[in-house]
């Protein structure tokens, strides 16, 4: 299984971040992916996140949420990991607000990849001690860290 190292970047990590709805998350995360990855245009990103939430929330609850689309222009897939500096409403199954989330982007062809990773983050993201630990870092630096090498994972 591919690990979060792998997914993540220190340029696609963003602690505490201020937005005050989704679509500020996904421009954000849009912005932020665009900027490390030179094949991706931010409105495509956006685009696509927008247009998969349409098709119903990726919020998982316990105020977590994995946006996830498929990306042309990617050779692998690609995370965003964000902490919010307050919760937002994301039509979770909970209707908690959401303050974690990793962004996840695949390639159009990365069918049963795509599925892989959404199971692979979605189990580590219902470790409610893991959550916990990225909750507490305070810096991006912090939040990578504890992403890719908590034991909780």
């Amino acid at each position: 299984m591919t690990g979060l190292d792998t997914l993540l970047s220190p340029a696609r990590v963003m602690c505490r971040a201020e937005a005050a709805s989704k679509k500020r998350i996904f421009e954000l995360a849009s912005q932020r992916i665009a900027d490390t990855e030179e094949n991706l245009q931010q409105q495509d990103v956006y685009t696509q996140l927008l247009a998969r939430e349409k098709i119903g929330s990726t919020g998982l609850g316990s105020g977590v949420a994995v946006p996830h689309c498929r990306v042309e222009g990617l050779a692998a897939p690609i995370g965003c990991l964000i902490t919010l500096a307050e919760g937002v409403h994301f039509d979770s199954p909970d209707n908690n607000p959401v303050d974690l989330l990793f962004v996840l982007l695949v390639p159009p062809e990365s069918t049963q990849e795509h599925l892989n990773l959404l199971a692979e983050i979605a189990r580590r993201f219902s470790n409610p001690e893991y959550c916990s630990g990225l909750r507490r870092a305070v810096s991006d630096t912090m939040l990578l860290d504890t992403a890719v090498n908590s034991m909780a994972a």
